[in-house]
């Protein structure tokens, strides 16, 4: 799948690395994929979610409130019943902001292969479905935008629905991005 990604896509898988390791994550998820997207400001899916009021920054601090940057997994928590941003939020409340950090430099970044979540993969996958769907012969990063969209439970897509934007708003400007050119 990978051979059929563009510069831009190819761009958006690396990022995604480079973003988790930022926040000290252990995998990557939708919400690294979308803060990829969202760094990369003279691409149309950054500069459309931008005019729909999503910035790097907004999605980055959401995040930090849902899981934090830390080691522990929202998604394993939350299948237990855990919700972590709750959690983190109540300590807050109680204790102070950053109340869960540690010192800085007590945590270090993940070194080496950082592993897709199972629904980062999914929306990957489901960037090449929509390609396909368009009949287009490459997944450009508009298509990763459009997978996200499409798998619509990650934490890209809660934040993204948080801001009050409609998927298919974001669709609806982004597929006039995405002619095959090819």
């Amino acid at each position: 799948m990978f051979e059929r990604f563009t510069t831009a896509a190819r761009h958006v898988v690396t990022e995604a690395q480079v973003e988790s390791r930022a926040l000290r994550h252990g995998h990557i998820g939708t919400e690294h994929l979308l803060l990829a997207l969202l760094r990369a400001t003279d691409r149309p899916p950054a500069r459309i979610l931008g005019e729909l009021g999503l910035t790097h920054a907004e999605a980055t601090a959401a995040i930090l409130r849902y899981v934090g940057s830390d080691d522990l997994d929202a998604d394993a928590l939350g299948s237990i019943g855990i919700d972590l941003g709750a959690v983190r939020e109540k300590i807050e409340e109680t204790f102070g902001p950053g109340a869960l950090d540690r010192p800085r430099g007590a945590r270090r970044s993940p070194t080496g292969h950082i592993p897709f979540n199972p629904r980062a993969k999914k929306a990957l996958e489901l960037s090449l479905r929509e390609a396909l769907r368009l009949k287009h012969k490459h997944i450009a990063d508009g298509h990763i935008l459009l997978g996200i969209l499409r798998e619509g439970e990650g934490l890209a897509m809660k934040i993204i629905v948080e801001k009050g934007i409609a998927p298919e708003t974001v669709r609806t400007h982004l597929l006039p991005h995405l002619i095959d050119r090819s």
